[in-house]
């Protein structure tokens, strides 16, 4: 299915959710069912899906490393399908879990490091937070990723964006923020996942990052953000409107 390449997907689900009042929200349940008839969660969702890709043959979840919230929750919030084997059989990926870092970046990188055993060429990242992502959206990035090494799936954007200073004096008004420049909506998109790259170069582009983040502290916002500082250019795909993230407790509603 793959002709001879190797796919994998790292899922983000290392976050402490503090936006959804203390409550993990990958281990929170949907209104939907697994294949065995049980409550899927949000993560069991997300694995379900990308292991619907039959071009998937890993898929590393990271955790954290909090261990009341960490990998045996994890494990807990999946269909058990996912649980027995760890090698791909009968269409079902191995699955495997990473403890997360700080950040968001330092768990992906630790995704990477992890996944560099297997030897994949390809690899798509995910947010676990966003359950509504669709076999197609993968399918798409997946062959975006083998003919561009980079892609990001993106939406229009509904409002017009505006871009924030820091506080300034305006008008006799101290220390409110300004708009320093009036964005074109045509040329601004929002960024979804999964994002999908060639799987070597996003792992040196991390490491990469990892070094100017210690020396810099720079704070990096995503994948593809990374790639097109150490790497190049990076391709984009149609989103979907339904992939949402969920951040806040009424996204669930």
């Amino acid at each position: 299915m793959n002709d001879g390449l190797s796919i994998a997907a790292v899922i983000c689900a290392a976050g402490s959710s503090s936006r959804m009042g203390g409550v993990k929200k990958e281990y929170r349940k949907l209104d939907a069912l697994d294949d065995e008839g049980n409550s899927l969660t949000v993560l069991g969702a997300v694995v379900s899906t990308f292991a619907a890709s039959l071009r998937i043959d890993t898929i590393v979840i990271t955790v954290p490393l909090a261990p009341e919230i960490g990998e045996c929750k994890a494990r807990e919030a999946l269909p058990t399908r996912f649980l027995q084997t760890d090698g791909k059989s009968n269409g079902i990926p191995r699955v495997l879990f990473v403890p997360g870092g700080s950040s968001r970046r330092m768990s992906v990188h630790h995704a990477l490091s992890l996944l560099a055993a297997y030897y994949p060429n390809y690899v798509l990242i995910h947010d676990g937070a966003r359950p509504w992502v669709d076999v197609d959206l993968i399918e798409r990035t997946i062959d975006a990723a083998l003919t561009h090494k980079a892609v990001v799936p993106v939406v229009p954007l509904v409002e017009t964006p505006k871009e924030i200073s820091g506080a300034d004096a305006v008008h006799g008004l101290h220390n409110v923020k300004i708009v320093a420049r009036h964005l074109r909506r045509a040329n601004v998109a929002a960024a979804q996942t999964p994002q999908g790259f060639a799987f070597p170069d996003i792992l040196y582009a991390h490491e990469k990052a990892a070094m100017r983040e210690l020396r810099e502290g720079v704070d990096y916002t995503d994948d593809a953000e990374i790639w097109g500082e150490f790497c190049g250019a990076v391709a984009v795909i149609q989103g979907s409107p339904a992939n949402k993230k969920i951040t806040f407790p009424h996204d669930l509603e």
